[in-house]
């Protein structure tokens, strides 16, 4: 490990969401300071508040993003669009995340700099996946996998490059991620849906762990490292789906899997995880309540 924290001022993406604003908080409280890409006056009154500077655009400015990377010693991207609502709307998340990803990279470049990527934790078919296993490169977010692959891949290129894979569920007061998106659905539609029969399997991380992990990756993560930000190993969906049910007051059942969209297919799938090789190389350890605790601050 090359080690020994030093203060850093660090480019961050997406720095104003549930996960992004967990990690600018654990950065400016431990002695870095913070350049945040701001999309709006809101996002840049929110990064201002907390004592980033904001730099106002957003990961579609190729020349915003470099100017970015000029300034920092570090960059954290974490940015994606939420839009869920279409195939074509995911594909174009994607494929704007992925030019991102390639011009951060090539300006990082041979600087020894580092630069952690935000990925997600694998689905291997019967088994819990670890952080030796290759991220998706086919499927609805097979481009993400691609992408990511080749922000390891600059590791050779003198690019101290590393993956934080997050789970389906990043939580904090009862709200974010894969879960999140299954209350929403609750309150839309009457009823806390699973998809089949909801022995699935969800993987999860408390927001305020997650960003402890992406600080640590940042300060000792060696070039071309993937790590698991995974605190609670696998939920049932259906026990999710219980909890949700239960503070909304909604009827509990398995619903078509066309509800959830073009997640679907994600949604159906057993996807338990481990950290335990990033827990022991590099000493993190979740300390926040897990997820189906979480949940009971889900207000009616």
């Amino acid at each position: 490990m090359t080690c020994g924290r030093v203060s850093t001022r660090v480019f961050v993406t997406g720095g104003t969401g549930l996960v992004g604003s967990a990690v600018v908080a654990e950065l400016l409280g431990n002695g870095h300071t913070v350049l945040a890409l701001a999309r709006s006056d809101a996002s840049a009154l929110a990064a201002e508040a907390v004592g980033a500077e904001p730099l106002r655009g957003t990961i579609a400015d190729p020349d915003v993003l470099r100017a970015g990377v000029a300034l920092a010693d570090g960059v954290i991207h974490l940015a994606f669009g939420n839009d869920f609502s279409s195939p074509e709307a995911l594909a174009k998340n994607v494929a704007e995340e992925s030019a991102a990803l390639a011009t951060l990279g090539e300006e990082l470049v041979g600087s020894d700099r580092p630069f952690v990527t935000v990925s997600g934790t694998p689905q291997v078919p019967g088994r819990v996946s670890t952080e030796a296993d290759p991220p998706p490169t086919e499927g609805p977010v097979g481009g993400r996998g691609r992408a990511v692959t080749a922000v390891l891949g600059l590791a050779s290129r003198g690019v101290r490059s590393t993956a934080v894979r997050l789970p389906r569920t990043v939580h904090n007061q009862g709200t974010g991620g894969f879960a999140g998106l299954l209350t929403d659905i609750a309150h839309r539609t009457g009823v806390s849906g699973y998809p089949g029969d909801g022995t699935q399997r969800w993987p999860a991380v408390h927001a305020l762990d997650a960003a402890v992990l992406f600080r640590l990756a940042l300060e000792q993560a060696e070039a071309g490292t993937s790590w698991h930000a995974v605190a609670d190993e696998g939920d049932q969906v259906r026990d999710i789906a219980a909890v949700i049910g239960r503070r909304l007051g909604l009827p509990v059942e398995s619903v078509p899997s066309q509800t959830y969209g073009p997640l679907g297919p994600i949604f159906a799938t057993d996807q338990p995880s481990s950290s335990a090789h990033t827990r022991q190389t590099l000493g993190w350890e979740p300390k926040h309540p897990g997820l189906l605790e979480d949940l009971e601050n889900i207000q009616p």
